[in-house]
């Protein structure tokens, strides 16, 4: 298999190809917000954090881990807290990964400006994110945003201005949301020239303001109907000016689809450096590796013994520390690695190729696998086209039932 063009037998020693770098810090903490971030403006602990995680991809450029990589994505949290800091790490990256291609930083429009722009873009930055959310005011309120609508159409006229890509986040389901609103915030960002948009319906997380929210009658669930409404209209809308699905949630122009994004779900080797960023590598690589990533334990936090991994295995990591020296390891044996390549495959609109099914077959046995995808097909949730196995789109309106036939494979 090849991932962005890029033969694996072109590199050695190690086959990643994509980066992230994670930033645990914000400004103030969303509502809806769950991933490991903190709201924080204290300089000092910025450059700390910033040491160690420059220290780690030193590092990690040193073991060759990064000759391959191809891709880069600092992501948070709000990479943009941290200001002129934010440039430094842009720059790190560059020096410890010099083959990088696309290199993406996700800002808030709030903590963004025309000096960050042009500094990221000159350390190395080619692309930027911003979660918008929406165009809404009130909405933004009610989403517990420290930006304006404003706010963030003058964010994105200023990275556009840089020279740099932008991505914008768009999310359905808020609070006060409504379809004229949503159809204005979908106007919006083709009015301002986004070539790349991620829609994403609002989900209810526990630990939450929102959850305390619910719990206490102050808001409601999410209505369904009104977000697989939102989801339908924003395919519309996005359709008709050119930007097409590639992903579940990803809908982008020809040739501005993120790369890194597509890595996730194509098997492709990533490194995952920051507090909580999350990696997946090969077992050969992980063993190859393994003096960079400190302590490394189960989900139980038993120790992970050398002896539980092997070349063909596949292993997730997590960083659950600020320094580098604790990491959470899972181990998927050769046939969840394959069955999840299949079913993570099936999120992307070119599906997975031939090859990918041949190699399933002989790993999983050819009788179960041409099973499920003749039964996949029979029921509508993917077809054959061009030699690849494609999902439909009544395969992504039911993508669990979908997923959950390949995930299934893996099983003895």
């Amino acid at each position: 298999m090849e991932a962005h063009g890029v033969a694996r037998g072109e590199c050695a020693p190690c086959d990643i190809r994509a980066l992230y770098v994670h930033v645990p810090f914000c400004a103030s903490k969303c509502y809806y917000c769950d991933f490991d971030s903190r709201a924080c403006r204290d300089r000092a602990a910025f450059e700390a954090y910033v040491r160690a995680v420059e220290a780690q991809i030193e590092a990690a450029s040193g073991a060759h881990a990064l000759d391959c990589c191809q891709t880069a994505y600092i992501g948070g949290g709000t990479p943009s807290v941290l200001g002129g800091l934010l440039a430094g790490l842009v720059a790190a990256v560059r020096r410890g990964a010099p083959h990088v291609a696309e290199f993406t930083c996700e800002a808030n429009p709030e903590s963004f400006s025309s000096g960050l722009a042009e500094s990221i873009r000159d350390a190395g930055a080619t692309r930027v994110s911003f979660g918008v959310q929406s165009f809404d005011d009130a909405e933004l309120r009610a989403l517990g945003r420290l930006h304006s609508a404003e706010a963030a159409q003058n964010a994105v006229r200023i990275a556009h201005e840089a020279g740099l890509e932008v991505s914008i986040d768009l999310m359905c389901g808020i609070p006060l949301q409504t379809e004229a609103s949503w159809s204005r915030s979908l106007d919006e960002a083709m009015a301002l020239g986004v070539r790349h948009v991620s829609v994403y319906p609002l989900t209810i997380e526990e630990g939450t303001a929102f959850s305390r929210k619910v719990a206490a009658g102050a808001i409601d669930l999410p209505d369904e109907d009104f977000e697989g409404w939102c989801m339908q209209r924003a395919r519309e809308r996005l359709v008709a000016e050119g930007l097409l699905p590639y992903e579940v949630a990803s809908y982008a122009a020809d040739g501005h689809a993120c790369r890194h994004n597509i890595a996730y779900w194509t098997g492709v080797g990533y490194l995952g450096l920051g507090r909580s960023a999350a990696g997946m590598m090969t077992g050969a690589d992980y063993l190859r590796l393994r003096s960079l990533f400190g302590r490394v334990v189960t989900a139980d936090g038993d120790e992970l013994a050398g002896g539980c991994v092997s070349a063909r295995d596949r292993v997730r990591l997590v960083q659950r520390d600020d320094e580098g020296r604790l990491f959470e390891a899972e181990v998927l044996t050769e046939r969840e690695a394959v069955a999840e390549d299949l079913m993570l495959g099936m999120r992307m609109t070119a599906g997975v190729d031939s090859r990918l099914v041949d190699r399933a077959c002989a790993v999983l046995g050819r009788r179960r696998v041409e099973g499920a995808v003749e039964l996949v097909c029979r029921r509508g949730l993917a077809t054959w086209a061009e030699g690849r196995l494609v999902p439909t789109r009544r395969g992504w309106l039911l993508g669990n039932e979908l997923f959950e036939l390949f995930w299934d494979l893996a099983e003895e």
